[in-house]
């Protein structure tokens, strides 16, 4: 992989792991659900530029179902999920259990298309639970973001949240192949801004917003939802699927490294935790040896 590439992967892993404790910032001011809408927004109206100054176009309004399914399980639901998580559970927490994402995607793909999984998968996927485990239960022991049952409900929120990002992967993968990637992130943030802004107004509004908090949001839609999704759509035109797929390994290590910036109290146990979901993780996207061709006599 060239260095201006190996460059984009770690810019996309650092603002996407940096979104974890922009949304810590965020809750301060926003409720959960105001969370989720205002990065939507920003992040509909920086790509909304992007695809008319592009001229890229929009998925077909036959496909509107399935946009619809993937907004929210994609984009609406986590993003509230995360928001509300994140209120009892640090950002580095957060983090690592959003690295379960690719072990919940993958145990749906092997229920729908009933396939017997491998060793080494069963293994990453244990080894993925095992780590988020550890990092849950020593955030319990510290004590530091709520009583043991509340801190346990919010990480319970946030995996379904990555629960959901993985019920979009799939549901993407079967409905939504070929399309414009800008398109498709595009209606992906507008369906979702317009799913949640209702439930947000009926709800809790913000009282005071302190600029910190405003500049989160602006980072989670300007950055996480939109200049990240251009980085991650220009590495899949330049670079394999696979290095791609490196990302993943590198949020939940991101996420413990934003954390202790800002003075979140992270155990020690919690990074070997954190290194346990990254090993379950290669352990998962692991390929198989080619079976050696029989030669002939």
């Amino acid at each position: 992989m060239k260095t201006r590439y190996v460059a984009q992967l770690l810019l996309l892993s650092a603002v996407w792991g940096i979104s974890f404790l922009m949304i810590r910032i965020a809750d301060v001011a926003f409720p959960p659900v105001w969370v989720g809408l205002l990065r939507s927004a920003t992040g509909a109206a920086f790509l909304w530029i992007v695809l008319l100054m592009g001229r890229k176009k929009l998925p077909p309004r036959r496909l509107f179902f399935w946009l619809f399914l993937v907004a929210l399980t994609n984009n609406a639901l986590p993003f509230f999920c995360f928001a509300w998580g994140e209120r009892i559970v640090p950002s580095s927490v957060a983090a690592v259990i959003n690295g379960t994402t690719p072990i919940w995607t993958l145990l749906l793909s092997l229920a729908i298309t009933k396939t017997r999984a491998q060793v080494h998968t069963i293994l990453g996927v244990l080894l993925g639970f095992a780590g988020v485990a550890v990092v849950v239960t020593s955030q319990q022991s510290d004590n530091a973001g709520g009583t043991g049952h509340q801190q346990l409900l919010g990480a319970a929120v946030i995996a379904v949240g990555a629960l959901g990002y993985a019920i979009a992967t799939v549901l993407a993968k079967a409905k939504l192949q070929g399309l414009d990637p800008i398109g498709l992130a595009t209606t992906q943030l507008s369906l979702s801004a317009l799913m949640l802004t209702p439930v947000a107004l009926i709800g809790p509004h913000p009282s005071q917003i302190p600029l910190p908090s405003v500049l989160a949001v602006l980072v989670l839609g300007l950055a996480g939802s939109g200049i990240a999704y251009l980085l991650y759509y220009n590495l899949l035109v330049h670079v394999s699927a696979t290095q791609v797929a490196a990302v993943t390994y590198l949020l939940p290590l991101w996420g413990m490294v934003w954390g202790s910036v800002a003075h979140e109290t992270i155990a020690p146990i919690a990074y070997v935790g954190a290194a346990v979901v990254v090993f379950g993780l290669v352990l998962l996207n692991r390929r198989p040896a080619p079976k050696p061709a029989l030669q002939e006599a």
